[in-house]
């Protein structure tokens, strides 16, 4: 057991002094989308108590837990309720779930992204279960006059053995938060300064499969997603953005379409005008545009295609070949000074026995989100309410406040869960242009985009180039190995990670090139090309010293961690945990003791907090590979949901061989080439591996991230693989255009 200082949120402990209006919030939960049961309606509470900011307790003792941050599919939804749920000790089967409004007093970073989500929350989301219980357990010491160490809970009862005396938490949640009963004045309980956490051994919900809090909605198609969302008086707005990225808006002919049916308004948004105070979050957005506004959205689409926009090209457009070029300049140029250095790279590799070189890349990736990007807005001369799918809320309600000339209190974000994200949905700029829409025309609007809105608008992954570079000695051992990325709008390198601190002689060094073409966080950002890129070479480099390519990573990593070179502290990870789920993917895959004529390709990535190895089989059909198994090792500390996290690790497993090995995005005069589905090549269901399987080390640490790690090491497995089977190397995504492979 653990003490911990409810130091999280003191206002989120702020008793009420009244009945809690809680059921306006049962309302969400079952009124507003389904029918309920008789059942449901006799199981209602007549009154909810406000315990703290995460949940309430009704008089029956059924329990409602907000769940802080966006829901994207990553299942926060029910994995952050069930860590409150475990510490209060409540029977799941009691417990309702709600989306959390944006307050950050209350619950702190409420953001969907970089896989952080119950990482960042995991000891503020047990202190509220803990303190939680603990008030209920003072209560009933006060009520039943005994000592408060010898309350027991379990299944949301209390209980005191020696005078055999027990309650539901429904019956003490009034006198927990202070509320007089009839017959009774008021119990002061204070808000404890210190609470217990449970210890590991004794958690009964985490660690157990939930199923997901929305599946009844999903599968049943009730309201949940923000393109479901439908006001009274609500107009549909969409959007023409320019055809090529670097020019803007010159005119258009209004009268044209102003006649046609159900169209309300049409006119040019300048969505961040001069002077707005602009977000991290806003960075991908087009600043010029022209809005639809009509009464459905087939009338604004028939709209779209009749309205003649001209557009300017200020400067230069850009091309697919133009930048390749420019990052082969920048890949052989020199860069100012290195990001890492240890020994002497340059002397290592002039004395090295052999040595090798390889160049990888990857082009620019869409998100494709498979909830088309929409949000809702209604703007008035004093306040504002938006809600949609965003990942961001905190940075979009700054946005807005600045944009709209409002404070932030006038503004009210809510959250829809998302149908996808990825990270394209961090980009908050369509709730930006849904607002400064909805104040135009004065009315609730809810903004939708079609698919080639989104995907020829960007935020796209940036294209990559990486160059590798090692050397060995006579006995075949690693004495030197460089990395030289660059990106477009992005640095690539990861200068700490491995194989640095493994390695005498290391050298990192990073740039960037600048483009028109918007670029941003794509799921597991700059991971999602280092990984395939750093582990194919790594298998290279152990056929080149002549060993098996698991037993030549774990020789690196028990350098690392018997003789690191430079301080270990200055490495991002721990060797240890990652030799571990090498180890583990090795027994669990049978490596080396197979005979069933699939080639094997291995890979092991750190990110995101978390370590994750993979051995892949597959075969050639064609120059098509077909994945048959994926095992997958992880170490993400204390899983919450074991269901769910394998679920998240197949998505990013089926995610990262698709993007891989078919997607890309390329430019012709600032024009992306791939407009829709039929030139876009996302994986299909016959592509998927038919067969994914899940391990997960035990080992008590705190949880990290899951939702990104198991994307990025997979291409390198799927690489290592495809040149078992063919002979050949893959240097250049889509795997599948690989001038080799084609032949």
């Amino acid at each position: 057991m653990t003490l911990v200082k409810t130091k999280i949120g003191r206002r989120s402990f702020i008793r009420t002094s009244a009945l809690a209006g809680g059921g306006m919030m049962v309302g969400f939960s079952w009124l507003a989308s389904c029918k309920m049961t008789p059942e449901e309606v006799n199981s209602l509470p007549k009154e909810w108590f406000d315990i703290n900011g995460f949940l309430k307790i009704g008089d029956n003792g059924m329990v409602t837990i907000m769940s802080p941050n966006p829901e994207i599919g990553q299942n926060v939804k029910t994995a952050m309720p069930m860590i409150v749920a475990d510490e209060l000790d409540v029977d799941w089967k009691k417990v309702i779930v709600e989306q959390a409004p944006l307050n950050l007093e209350v619950f702190q970073r409420q953001l969907a992204g970089g896989s952080q989500s119950i990482r960042a929350g995991w000891e503020g989301l047990r202190m509220a279960g803990a303190t939680a219980r603990k008030m209920l357990k003072q209560a009933a010491a006060k009520a039943w006059e005994v000592p408060e160490n010898e309350i027991t809970t379990s299944n949301g009862m209390l209980y005191h053995e020696a005078s055999n005396k027990s309650a539901g938490y429904g019956e003490m949640a009034s006198a927990a938060v202070g509320v007089a009963s009839p017959n009774d004045p008021p119990e002061n309980i204070e808000v404890p300064e210190e609470v217990e956490l449970k210890d590991i051994k004794d958690f009964t919900i985490i660690g157990t499969d939930r199923l997901n809090v929305d599946g009844p909605k999903i599968v049943t198609g009730k309201p949940l997603f923000g393109i479901d969302v439908q006001e009274e008086g609500m107009l549909t707005a969409m959007i023409i953005h320019p055809p090529a990225f670097g020019q803007t808006y010159k005119s258009m002919d209004v009268e044209s379409i102003k006649s046609m049916p159900g169209i309300v308004d049409v006119f040019p948004v300048e969505v961040y005008p001069e002077g707005v105070e602009k977000q991290w979050s806003d960075g991908g957005g087009i600043a010029e545009l022209v809005a639809v506004v009509g009464e459905s959205t087939w009338q604004c689409m028939q709209a779209k295609k009749a309205l003649k926009v001209e557009w300017e090209s200020p400067s230069n457009l850009e091309s697919t070949a133009s930048y390749e070029e420019d990052l082969e300049k920048l890949i052989e140029a020199p860069v100012e000074a290195p990001a890492r250095s240890d020994g002497d790279f340059n002397k290592a590799i002039k004395g090295a026995a052999k040595v090798i070189e390889r160049t990888y890349s990857a082009p620019f990736l869409a998100h494709n989100t498979m909830e088309p990007m929409n949000f809702f807005a209604n703007v008035t001369a004093d306040k504002a309410e938006v809600k949609g799918p965003i990942q961001t809320p905190e940075f979009l309600e700054k946005t807005l406040s600045s944009v709209l000339g409002l404070p932030i209190d006038k503004i009210d974000v809510g959250m829809t869960r998302m149908g996808g994200g990825f990270g394209r949905r961090l980009y908050g700029h369509f709730g930006v242009e849904a607002a400064v829409i909805s104040k135009k025309v004065q009315a609730p609007v809810k903004l939708v985009y079609t698919r080639e809105d989104d995907m020829t608008q960007g935020t796209y992954r940036p294209a990559y180039k990486v160059r590798f570079k090692a050397g060995l000695d006579k006995d075949n051992n690693l004495i030197a190995w460089s990395v030289k990325g660059v990106g477009t709008n992005d640095d690539l390198v990861f200068e700490n990670r491995f194989p640095a601190g493994a390695v005498d002689n290391y050298l990192a060094e990073k740039t960037s090139l600048q483009t028109k073409i918007t670029t941003g966080a794509w799921r597991a950002p700059r991971s999602n090309f280092m990984a395939g890129a750093e582990q194919s070479f790594m298998d290279e480099v152990a056929e080149l010293a002549g060993k098996d390519p698991i037993e030549f990573r774990l020789e690196l990593f028990d350098r690392a961690i018997k003789d690191p070179v430079g301080p270990p502290e200055k490495n991002d990870y721990d060797p240890e945990r990652y030799a571990g789920v090498l180890k583990l993917a090795k027994e669990k895959s049978n490596w080396g003791n197979t005979n069933d004529g699939k080639a094997r390709g291995v890979s092991a990535y750190y990110c995101h907090n978390s370590y994750v190895a993979q051995v892949l089989d597959l075969t050639m059909d064609g120059n098509k590979p077909m994945v048959d198994k994926v095992v997958c090792a992880v170490d993400c500390g204390i899983v919450i949901n074991p269901i769910s996290a394998k679920n998240q690790i197949e998505g990013g497993i089926i995610d990262g061989i698709g993007h891989a090995t078919y997607s890309q995005m390329t430019f012709e005069d600032g024009v992306p080439q791939q407009q829709n589905f039929d030139s876009y090549h996302l994986i299909r269901n016959s592509e998927a591996p038919k067969q994914i399987e899940s391990y997960f080390v035990d080992n008590g640490i705190d949880p990290t991230g899951l939702g990104e790690p198991s994307l990025p090491p997979v291409i390198g497995a799927l690489a290592n693989a495809m040149y078992k089977a063919t002979g050949k190397r893959v240097y250049n995504q889509p795997f599948i255009l690989e001038k080799e492979i084609v032949g």
